[in-house]
């Protein structure tokens, strides 16, 4: 294993210093025998943690496979990822998400950490098989059946006391699928100029109000998915207020795009749950800053070009986010180091309980990290993305910051921009 010398780094945006790679771990001296790395200009985060990526393997491995899913987030300054369950077959037994967990460590690029279905299909009818996930091979701690709400208040009340016994996170797509019935993008005033079936606001929030409320009553831990709306924001502050075991995410998209964007009906903004108005935009932005949000997740959702390229109608909703979503986060709080730390890399570890990762990057730390050039500008080419899809909302966009390096445990992943494998 190779030993690196990071000369002249800022740690966190703190004055420059040096940070010594060895072993897999941050050391305190170097010994000479390292490979330098001229970290002038660059700020050293710890690996980024994404608690909501959809990797599409197995099943739909024209639009993604867990290699380029894995490269495309350790381009983006990710060291882990947590992959959704939607697959096909779902990742309902510990068969398939020890297949999923497998994929990722062969790739060997990031920790690829599978979330298993609360439902057995996502059809919310029956618990999957949550104790024999939980004791796979892949530990699985957290559940979700992503894409479809847990809608049965008596099945989701059921999740959260089984996964209480081994301290598991349920975590709700919050969509109440009767008010969303052939919705199209969020109510409102340009869904009514278009002519469009609108996805109202209450629809997400009142099965995050009915939740909480099953959680607290519970007394087990309750995670809330894309976050997407000012009431949401309410509902969560509330529920925190009174102790209640609940932290939530939101995703670059939703930080920074709104509604507007349907009338160019261009199906790359179709998304699940739909773009929002400014205002809600501007009450994600606060709820973040504040912690009422807890973590950035991307909600990477790769599609093939005939499920994108299509009329709005019959798209599929979902963005790419992995690549991007420094950048917009940087875009959205400008260089506020250790917050953005905290929300996209401490925090999403501590609530998955993932030990190595989310670390102050201290001497004796496990060595995965990332090193950011904040200076730098770049225009999104969907062409030059790892991802096997290309449905970018960011074409054309000048972004701020870069990806210099990442680092796994020590080794690198990514190197001057650029995939090591």
């Amino acid at each position: 294993m190779t030993g690196f010398l990071i000369q002249g780094v800022s740690v966190l945006g703190a004055a420059p210093s040096d940070l010594v790679l060895r072993d897999g771990f941050v050391v305190s001296a170097p010994d000479g025998t390292e490979d330098v790395v001229d970290g002038s200009g660059l700020v050293a985060l710890p690996g980024l943690v994404d608690l909501h990526t959809h990797l599409r393997e197995p099943g739909r491995e024209d639009a993604e496979t867990v290699e380029t899913g894995s490269r495309a987030a350790a381009l983006g300054g990710y060291t882990a990822v947590f992959a959704m369950a939607n697959t096909s077959p779902v990742a309902d037994t510990a068969g398939v998400v020890e297949q999923v967990w497998r994929l990722g460590r062969e790739a060997g690029l990031v920790d690829v950490q599978p979330i298993g279905a609360v439902t057995v299909g996502l059809a919310g009818k029956q618990l999957a098989e949550l104790g024999a996930m939980a004791t796979s091979a892949a530990g699985v701690r957290i559940f979700s059946d992503d894409g479809f709400c847990v809608a049965d208040p008596r099945l989701m009340r059921r999740a959260l006391e089984y996964v209480k016994a081994f301290d598991g996170i349920i975590a709700q797509h919050a969509e109440e699928p009767r008010l969303t019935e052939g919705a199209q993008m969020h109510e409102g005033e340009v869904s009514t100029r278009l002519g469009l079936t609108g996805w109202p606001a209450v629809a997400e929030e009142a099965i995050i109000a009915r939740d909480v409320l099953l959680a607290e009553h519970v007394g087990s831990r309750l995670h809330v998915c894309h976050v997407s709306t000012a009431g949401s924001v309410e509902v969560l502050r509330q529920a925190k207020a009174r102790g209640v075991r609940v932290t939530a995410e939101v995703t670059p998209h939703h930080l920074l795009l709104t509604d507007e964007l349907a009338a160019s009906y261009d199906p790359v903004f179709k998304v699940n749950p739909p773009l929002r108005t400014a205002a809600d935009v501007a009450a994600l932005r606060q709820a973040l800053v504040d912690g009422v949000i807890d973590v950035v997740a991307t909600d990477h959702a790769p599609h093939a070009v005939e499920d994108k390229e299509c009329e709005w109608a019959y798209a599929r909703p979902g963005m790419l986010g992995l690549e991007t979503a420094l950048s917009i986060v940087l875009s959205v709080l400008g260089e506020r180091w250790d917050l953005i730390a905290d929300r996209m890399s401490r925090t999403p570890a501590r609530i998955a309980g993932l030990d190595g990762h989310g670390t102050d990057l201290a001497v004796g730390s496990p060595a995965n990290l990332t090193l950011v050039d904040p200076s730098a500008r770049r225009v999104v080419d969907p062409a030059e993305l790892a991802s096997r899809s290309r449905n970018t909302p960011y074409t054309g966009t000048t972004l701020p910051g870069r990806i210099v390096a990442t680092f796994l445990r020590g080794e690198p992943t990514v190197l001057d921009g650029k995939a090591v494998k």
